[in-house]
């Protein structure tokens, strides 16, 4: 595995984010939410599907059974999550990954990096961005990435994902398959309070 790098964020001193999960957001970052997902994070998911399977949402939970989690569908090269509902496949009133990680002690650990990440996007360069409306041609219009949505400084909220980012290997793109996480998430992270949509 590549050496790990300090990781720099280009907009951290003028980006800003507030997750608002829970006070007044019902999850629109997982709203058709269909992330790409590598074979480690595949097998992530599927370790652990008996014990998500009961979380979730009945449709979702009956199609899971009779056809899986995956859809047909490709990005970046791989398979993505299966949305049912309008929704991706494990959302269930949040993140039911993101849930039972935090059971696990680690919020990040069954879910596909591109969720756990976000808004965090990797510029390309070896360096980091935070996705804002009208920064780097942003075209989602969430309203938690319009800056003046809140004054809350992205590198504060982000701090758990700007750790996971942190563990990639230098020059980490999306469309690598990056190795699941080796060590244990730092305790910010671990006990992250954003019981998030969790995207």
């Amino acid at each position: 595995m590549p050496a790990v790098v300090p990781l720099t964020v280009v907009n951290a001193e003028t980006a800003t984010f507030d997750c608002s999960f829970g006070r007044g957001c019902v999850g629109l970052c997982c709203q058709n939410g269909r992330p790409s997902v590598t074979a480690d994070e595949q097998a992530a998911i599927k370790a652990v599907l008996s014990r998500v399977t009961p979380l979730l949402r009945p449709d979702a939970a009956k199609v899971v059974k009779k056809q899986g989690f995956l859809s047909n569908r490709r990005k970046l090269g791989k398979p993505m999550l299966r949305v049912v509902g309008g929704w991706c496949v494990f959302f269930n009133e949040g993140c039911v990954l993101h849930k039972v990680g935090l059971e696990d002690g680690d919020f990040a650990v069954h879910k596909p990096i591109q969720c756990v990440l976000f808004p965090l996007e990797p510029a390309g360069d070896g360096n980091w961005y935070v996705r804002q409306w009208a920064h780097e041609g942003e075209g989602w219009n969430l309203f938690c990435l319009n800056p003046k949505n809140t004054k809350r400084k992205a590198a504060e909220a982000l701090a758990p994902e700007i750790a996971v980012a942190a563990e990639l290997p230098a020059g980490f793109s999306w469309h690598d398959d990056a190795p699941r996480r080796r060590k244990p998430a730092p305790k910010a992270a671990a006990k992250r309070g954003k019981s998030a949509p969790a995207s």
